[in-house]
């Protein structure tokens, strides 16, 4: 059989990455968590009670929102109406929004390593430059903004990030996209470019159409796409901004004291995670944290193991953990209805670093 006659022979090579294209809300910026409690609040203030059908409003612009808001829940206003009460709620939350993990470190290295970037997102530009003000820095790493209002159409109409690659000097099929929603992942499809999804946990249909799915931008690996590697792992762990949280250990599992009904966990913290735990006055013990939503529910649940001794030594009692490190995402192969998420490998990487000054010096128990 002549070379010719072979479809893998003749098949066109991908583009090369260039650029990248981030999503801000639920990718970069922890808004998602927020905007549910301001629409509980402000449904409440009508007589209605939000319903998980929300969650398919994920990555609309505000406008399609509004819109489907006010004719799902009969409420007495006008899309614009509920636009103007709505949005001054919002802005609050967003003074409180965070970051998600992996989200600064990779902004960071795209601008290091000289990587071309933009953000892109269905907010208009008057909301994005609001959320990224409340971000140290943002408003300076990002040359290249796109909002909704900047273009005919919003996603899934590939438009935005038509116009981010045009912005940027790029061809679209040599960006990169990197998003949370359905309708970000078929815009990015839509404008024939790559595209890694980070999905909510309750946006998994994003999933199937997705080059690449990663529970959290700390697994994401720039060079699987030609692009500069991370440098900042240390001895097969990563250093991270420190996670503190307050938690219970009841009956052999570990339940999160939340405040307010809310976690001290950013959404899409998800992995096997490092650090310290108190527990009572005094006692500081190496531990190892598995963090995993549970599906369907999208129930968070951790996952505890103690390199220094067993967890019995924290039964019934309250513990506080300062997380400093994460070493990897879940596996296909890991056992997670038996609980067998840390294995012996996690506990002597987690040992090992947690004797570096790497880690030590984020140690906010001691």
């Amino acid at each position: 059989m002549s070379c010719s006659s072979c479809n893998s022979c003749n098949a066109k090579p991908d583009p090369p990455i260039l650029a990248v294209v981030l999503d801000l809300d639920g990718t970069l910026l922890d808004t998602e968590v927020g905007s549910k409690w301001v629409l509980k609040e402000f449904l409440g203030k009508y007589g209605k009670v939000l319903d998980e059908g929300n969650q398919k409003r994920l990555g609309w612009t505000l406008k399609e929102s509004a819109i489907a808001m006010v004719t799902d829940y009969d409420l007495p206003l006008t899309p614009d109406q509920y636009v103007e009460e709505i949005v001054p709620m919002y802005r609050q939350g967003w003074a409180k929004a965070r970051a998600l993990p992996g989200a600064i470190r990779l902004i960071k290295h795209l601008r290091e390593c000289r990587v071309p970037f933009a953000l892109a997102s269905n907010s208009l530009r008057e909301y994005i430059n609001a959320k990224i003000s409340h971000q140290q820095g943002w408003e300076e790493y990002f040359s290249v903004i796109v909002g909704s209002d900047d273009v005919q159409s919003g996603k899934p109409s590939p438009d935005i990030f038509i116009e981010a690659a045009r912005r940027l000097g790029m061809d679209a099929t040599h960006c990169l996209v990197i998003e949370d929603s359905l309708v970000g992942v078929q815009a990015a499809k839509a404008a024939q470019m790559k595209v890694v999804a980070v999905p909510s946990h309750t946006e998994a249909d994003c999933s199937s159409m997705a080059d690449s799915v990663l529970h959290s931008l700390l697994e994401f690996q720039p060079e699987l796409w030609g692009l500069p590697p991370f440098d900042d792992w240390v001895n097969n762990a990563l250093p991270i901004e420190t996670m503190v949280l307050s938690c219970q250990h009841i009956n052999g599992s570990l339940y999160e004291i939340e405040e307010d009904g809310m976690s001290a966990l950013p959404a899409q913290a998800a992995g096997v995670y490092f650090g310290w735990a108190q527990v009572g006055i005094g006692t500081i013990l190496k531990a190892v944290v598995g963090i995993i939503f549970d599906s369907p529910s999208a129930m968070r649940k951790l996952h505890l193991s103690l390199i220094d001794g067993s967890v019995d030594r924290v039964s019934d009692q309250h513990v506080q953990l300062s997380l400093v490190g994460f070493i990897r995402g879940f596996r296909s192969q890991d056992v997670i209805s038996a609980n067998k998420i840390i294995d012996e490998q996690d506990k002597s990487i987690a040992s090992s670093s947690l004797e570096l000054p790497e880690f030590t010096r984020h140690n906010n128990l001691s």
